[in-house]
């Protein structure tokens, strides 16, 4: 999962603008969003998804458009942050409760063995002294915008703020069909997201 690759520098924090919601508005700290595709016929919003049965759930989404799904809070890395800005490192989680005792941040999973790429599951990465920065660093991801218009990013993996010195294999998120779910999931296509206010 954290292989080495050529890795992005952080960003400038002045050079950084903020994310915009469909509205126009900035994304901020703790405001519950909805994430869905920004092709309609692309699924609906992100959820949690049960994969095989057991905890932990998966981020995905709801295989139609329409009002299901959960909304997500964001809270960037640099504290005291207010503002999600684009490319940043920024934690990622969905506001709902599981039956799974566990937290519903997103957090890097490792490569799937079947699909051959690296789907985004729930859960907090504990840290200790020995793992600090590379280890936590699963549980972050950025908010890029694409050259498609305007208001419409992807999120990609490539924690470079909360590890300056790691290097990481980056990717972008799009979505991966397995027995008629939707998962969320780096390394093939790119699934370009517009963020909702709930």
């Amino acid at each position: 999962m954290m292989a080495i690759s050529a890795a992005a520098q952080p960003s400038d924090d002045d050079s950084s603008p903020p994310v915009l919601d469909t509205a126009g508005r900035a994304l901020e700290r703790g405001i519950e969003y909805y994430i869905k595709p920004a092709i309609t016929d692309n699924g609906g919003r992100f959820t949690l998804i049960d994969r095989n049965g057991s905890c932990p759930l998966y981020v995905g989404q709801e295989n139609v458009s329409g009002p299901d799904g959960f909304p997500v809070i964001f809270t960037p890395f640099v504290e005291g942050e207010t503002l999600i800005r684009e490319n940043r490192d920024t934690k990622v989680v969905f506001s709902a409760t599981t039956t799974c005792l566990q937290s519903t941040t997103w957090k890097l999973a490792e490569r799937d063995a079947e699909s051959g790429r690296r789907l985004i599951v729930t859960g907090e990465i504990v840290v200790t002294e020995e793992n600090q920065s590379w280890r936590r660093a699963g549980n972050f991801f950025k908010i890029q915008r694409t050259e498609a218009g305007d208001n419409i990013y992807n999120i990609v993996w490539c924690p470079t703020e909360v590890c300056n010195f790691c290097r990481f294999i980056c990717g972008t998120a799009g979505s991966l069909v397995e027995n008629g779910k939707r998962l969320l999931a780096l390394d093939g296509s790119v699934l370009p997201v517009v963020f909702e206010r709930a």
